[in-house]
């Protein structure tokens, strides 16, 4: 598993944009900014949807206030899902809506969380991190079922 002074794969993942979804690397993402990266089981779920996105949403001017470049939201999902989950939560641009369809960005961090069991399949573990520069300074990640550490407060108390 990742950990704070790892510095974050070289990968590409998918965004949406306005022309259909576009490949970013992790460099174009993370490189020379200091980056929030919050992810979640999957879009559209109870918790996701319910608290970890909209504390996020509500608190992006605070992350910018701290010096943050950047807030990514990462989910096991395709970006037309993430696309659709940003909008039905009025997700601006301040927030980045990350795709990693399958999972090999997860896996790379050793993130990966396999929800087979429920019919979901490989997942993302719920976790923040904070890295500067590609560098990983800060990371947190939830125990099975919780919701706490990786919460939009919780990250901004340890910036």
């Amino acid at each position: 598993m990742i950990k704070t002074g790892d510095t974050l794969p070289s990968m590409k993942l998918m965004v949406a944009t306005a022309d259909g979804p576009r490949e970013v690397a992790t460099e174009e993402l993370f490189r020379g900014k200091r980056v929030v990266m919050f992810a979640v089981p999957g879009a559209f779920t109870p918790t996701c949807s319910a608290r970890h996105l909209p504390g996020f949403v509500e608190h992006a001017a605070a992350f910018a206030e701290k010096g943050i470049d950047k807030v990514v939201c990462l989910a096991v999902n395709d970006a037309f899902v993430m696309d659709a989950w940003a909008k039905s939560q009025n997700v601006g641009p301040e927030i980045t809506m990350l795709a990693d369809g399958s999972a090999q960005f997860t896996k790379a961090l050793g993130l990966e969380l396999d929800l087979s069991a429920r019919g979901l399949g490989l997942r993302s573990q719920r976790f923040a991190l904070v890295a500067d520069d590609m560098k990983v300074t800060y990371l947190a990640v939830e125990k099975p079922g919780d919701f706490d550490v990786s919460r939009a407060e919780a990250v901004l108390a340890a910036i």
